[in-house]
């Protein structure tokens, strides 16, 4: 789905504090108290690749791989192409608003627009709609300030969002992890109605997010690079948290395109070298609907939705692993 509406642009603030370290340790740590069972971990081979991937140059690696993706097509390879990639991967190019041909690269495909129609929305404003296809992780609520990330295995909300004075308010609160492969929609959209006057780009490592690294790496939404906004609207202050992961590693704010670079519809924020953590604030808010278009994964990646506490609560038959849709139900006010 894209965009209900365009507006113009608002003032911005911004702060910004020292660069994250790319570098990240694989070794395993102990779980937390909060925790009843010891992590669970992927098998010999998926270990030793992860141990491999957090001594090399993750955002390096990534930047080239984006450079691959960002080659052009000719015409007449795009269809063969983007439409084996898809077959390969399982995404549906049937939904995208364009035919095959018009895609010059392997990225612009990933980054698609929907044809219109082909998600649907709640119709009741008290109700949170998944802000993206894929698949949930993690269901729960924030507890002593940690996250579920796995079995056995929790992370920091202070250090998922990188910020005293914001992570406080979500104490209490409930949370899911939505996780998106390379078969599904890139494009985040905004779960409820809203206004973003505070957003966050938090630079990182770009360790793989699939299960076995989910199982096996500590604190690995919180160590990954991130971008992430404010909506303040129905449902309370809802914190859309996007984590990168390796391979490309761009996320792009649809919410603010000159934050992008380069400005506008194609650059990105993430995974960009010499970048600081930065906090923008919007004044007037940047005014959004839910279905508006905020965010992009220029590859899959996850989600972290963050609430506070007595404003959502999640669809009782919300779980681990089950597939959910753009615009699907997955909760309500209360």
């Amino acid at each position: 789905m894209t965009n209900r509406s365009d507006r113009p642009a608002s003032s911005v603030a911004v702060s910004t504090s020292a660069d994250a370290s790319s570098a990240v340790s694989t070794s395993a740590a102990a779980p937390s108290a909060d925790a009843p069972d010891a992590p669970e971990a992927p098998g010999a081979r998926a270990r030793a690749l992860l141990a491999a991937l957090g001594r090399v140059p993750q955002g390096a690696f990534s930047r080239a791989f984006g450079k691959m993706a960002d080659v052009p097509l000719p015409r007449a390879l795009r269809r063969p192409v983007l439409g084996g990639f898809a077959r390969l991967v399982g995404a549906d190019p049937s939904e995208a608003a364009e035919p095959l041909e018009s895609f010059p690269s392997l990225n612009r495909f990933f980054t698609r627009e929907l044809k219109p129609g082909a998600r649907t929305w709640p119709a009741d404003p008290r109700v949170l709609a998944s802000p993206v296809d894929g698949a949930t992780g993690q269901v729960g609520r924030v507890t002593g300030g940690r996250l579920i990330q796995a079995k056995g295995r929790t992370y920091s909300l202070r250090d998922l969002l990188d910020e005293d004075g914001q992570w406080e308010r979500f104490e209490g609160g409930a949370f899911v992890t939505l996780y998106l492969s390379p078969r599904d929609y890139h494009r985040i959209h905004a779960p409820t109605d809203g206004a973003i006057a505070r957003a966050r780009h938090v630079p990182g490592a770009l360790m793989p997010v699939n299960v076995g690294a989910v199982m096996h790496v500590p604190d690995l939404f919180a160590r990954n690079e991130r971008l992430l906004c404010y909506l303040d609207g129905p449902l309370g202050c809802v914190a859309v948290v996007a984590v990168g992961a390796y391979n490309v590693g761009r996320i792009s704010a649809a919410f603010d395109r000159e934050w992008n670079a380069a400005p506008g519809a194609d650059g990105w924020v993430t995974n960009r070298r010499g970048t600081s953590a930065e906090t923008k604030t919007y004044a007037p808010p940047v005014q959004v609907r839910q279905g508006d278009h905020i965010m992009t994964f220029h590859l899959g990646s996850t989600v972290v939705l963050l609430f506070e506490p007595g404003q959502v609560q999640l669809a009782p038959a919300l779980k681990p692993d089950d597939l959910v849709r753009l615009g699907m139900p997955i909760g309500r006010k209360g």
